[in-house]
Formats: structure tokens, C-alpha cells, sequence
């Protein structure tokens, strides 16, 4: 008779996204990590509304260390873009199975730019 595997661990921990904020000249640029779902995506939208609200000329949202985007996630980018002041130009940094991926699947790279590095992404916004 074989005996059952002992559980070592176990996460508690909740569902984490991390946002960071930077500016390179008039670019604000979210650097985002972790989950984005519908628990966190509000974290996402509230971060974008508070760089907009700063006046940048260009927004770039970083997902290159997302480990998971859900729809909500990608319902927020579609908000951001579809309510950007005049002038204002938006990109977000996808590249891979968990960010590109869905953004293409859905349809949303068509609305959105989607750049494969953040150099990219400034080299492009920032002209």
C-alpha cells in the first residue's frame, strides 16, 4: 500500500499585482507584474486614470512580467485607450504566450499598439 504525498506548503497568500510608475521625459511608463484579473484589475485601471491625470504626452503599459492576464485585464487596456485625452498616445508591452497571445486572440493588438520591448515601445511613443 502506497502512502499519500505529504503537502510541504501551501500558499495563502492572495492574488498580488504590482504596479510601478515611471517617467522617461513626458512618458509615463507602468511597469506591471503578477495577476491581472478581475481581482486586481482595478488596481491596473486606477494606476492608468492617475498617470493620465498627469498630463503625459504617451502611456505605456509594460506587461512583461505579467504571469497572468485575464479578460478584465485586457477589458481595462480597451477602457484606457477608448478614454484617452486628445493627443495622448498609448502602447503596452506584450510579448509571449500569457500577454501578447490573448491581446492578439481577442482582437484587442488591433486597437491597441502592441510593442515587444519597452525600448521599442519609447522609441515609438516618444517620437
Amino acid at each position: 500500500m502506497s502512502e499519500q504525498p505529504k503537502l510541504v506548503s501551501e500558499s495563502t497568500s492572495p492574488v498580488t499585482c504590482v504596479i510601478g510608475e515611471e517617467w522617461v521625459g513626458r512618458v509615463a511608463v507602468l511597469s506591471v507584474s503578477g495577476v491581472v484579473d478581475m481581482l486586481t484589475a482595478p488596481q491596473l485601471e486606477e494606476a492608468i486614470t492617475t498617470s493620465l491625470g498627469k498630463t503625459p504626452a504617451a502611456l505605456v503599459v509594460d506587461l512583461t512580467d505579467v504571469e497572468f492576464l485575464a479578460s478584465a485585464g485586457m477589458g481595462v487596456l480597451v477602457g484606457a485607450h477608448d478614454q484617452l485625452p486628445e493627443g495622448v498616445k498609448f502602447g503596452v508591452v506584450a510579448d509571449g504566450p500569457v500577454t501578447s497571445r490573448p491581446l492578439k486572440l481577442v482582437g484587442i493588438a488591433d486597437i491597441v499598439d502592441l510593442f515587444q520591448t519597452r525600448d521599442e515601445a519609447l522609441a515609438k511613443l516618444d517620437a
